[in-house]
């Protein structure tokens, strides 16, 4: 892992970024003492409404509640 200090940062940020895009982990450095940390973000991707039309249920037993599971919370 490589160690920078801020005024380094500062004036190559954009260079230090590129590195981190390529999977590099950067740390910044106040005075030798480690500040932060630049590390690659990890993206994920949700798409919401995935499964639509492909999962199935039966909807008139959907809500039906369990009785071993309410007495598990104890839940009337």
């Amino acid at each position: 892992m490589t160690t920078v200090n801020i005024h380094e940062a500062k004036t190559h940020l954009s260079r230090l970024l590129e590195r981190v895009e390529a999977g590099e982990q950067i740390t910044i450095a106040r005075a030798g003492k480690p500040v932060a940390d630049l590390v690659p973000h990890a993206r994920v991707d949700l798409v919401f409404g995935a499964l639509a039309d492909r999962i199935d249920y039966d909807s008139d037993h959907f809500d039906d509640t369990d009785p071993t599971l309410n007495d598990l919370f104890g839940v009337s």
